[in-house]
């Protein structure tokens, strides 16, 4: 690749990022014709097409995907050290974030955290992608600038930041035969569960604790994601266990009753992590520091029973 100033770095990052010209215009506040004009002077100092017709898409070259995380990560680094020492213009903020996040969480924070980003910096963008591997690599990469939710060991390079912590409650539709009356060890174990794993997995905490009491429960469904296990849950007799907090704020939408486990289960902590780079860069801690409000305030405001709660006994 030839020398290539930090102007075409940028509208490189941005093209392949969007991967339309058209859009990659409007982010950059361009004519569509004078972005065709920086793609083609990104091509010849690139040597490659960078990215090529499929339809009605444009799509990346191999070498184009080669470059993609390594042109996020110069670009990411160049912007901070240009706005280090300066005051952060939030409102004339213009920047795309990549938060990497379950459905549920989705559910929970995208409102509140997507109202207060366009209170405050109306032409930031948030790109919310699916997790996947949860991959150490995409944060270093810079393919996403945060991952949210229940962070497993990603070693001493990532920065990890507590938000909330929580705890695992039964779930069943109000007709459920579980909906009334004490839930025993017994009771719970008679009855079908349905397991939320987007890797398919039919094996969690609760059956570690039921094996130390030598019992097994029957998971006769497993749903990828947490709102597909609700609307199951609200039309079946199946059992569901899932984190009181964000239950609070889905339950209402579903005619369910909750229970405490009769099982212990450990506490869960919901956290954000990124990669180093970002420390001193002022628009990413603005946007940990309002994710952390948002998840401070949903704390604050919600209960820990959630409508259609009820006592072990």
């Amino acid at each position: 690749m030839h020398s290539m100033d930090l102007n075409l770095l940028v509208a490189l990052d941005v093209l392949l990022e969007e991967e339309s010209v058209l859009v990659a215009a409007k982010r950059m506040h361009l004519s569509p014709s004078a972005m065709s004009r920086t793609l083609a002077r990104v091509r010849e100092a690139v040597g490659d097409p960078i990215l090529v017709r499929a339809g009605r898409r444009l799509v990346p070259t191999p070498r184009a995907a080669e470059l993609r995380p390594r042109v996020r990560a110069v670009v990411a680094s160049a912007s901070a050290v240009l706005r280090e020492g300066g005051a952060l213009d939030v409102a004339a903020l213009t920047r795309s974030f990549a938060v990497r996040t379950s459905d549920g969480m989705l559910g929970l924070l995208g409102a509140p955290l997507l109202d207060a980003l366009r209170a405050e910096a109306p032409r930031v963008i948030v790109r919310f992608l699916p997790e996947g591997d949860e991959d150490v690599a995409a944060l270093r990469e810079g393919r996403i600038d945060l991952d949210v939710g229940i962070i497993g060991d990603m070693g001493p390079e990532i920065r990890v930041q507590a938000l909330a912590r929580d705890r695992f409650v039964g779930v069943v539709r109000r007709g459920s035969p579980l909906a009334s009356g004490k839930v025993t060890l017994q009771r719970f174990v008679e009855h079908a569960h349905l397991g939320v794993s987007r890797l398919g997995k039919t094996w969690g905490p609760i059956d570690e604790a039921l094996k130390k009491k030598g019992l097994a429960r029957t998971t006769a469904a497993v749903a990828s994601g947490h709102y597909a296990a609700l609307c199951l849950l609200a039309s079946s007799d199946l059992v569901g266990a899932f984190p009181s907090k964000w239950l609070a704020h889905a339950a209402p939408r579903f005619d369910l009753v909750t229970f405490p486990l009769p099982v212990p289960t450990p506490a869960i902590t919901i956290a954000q992590a990124w990669h180093p780079r970002f420390d001193a860069d002022p628009a990413h801690r603005w946007l940990r520091d309002r994710l952390r409000r948002v998840c401070r305030s949903i704390a604050e405001l919600r209960s820990e029973r959630v409508p259609g709660a009820r006592a072990a006994g």
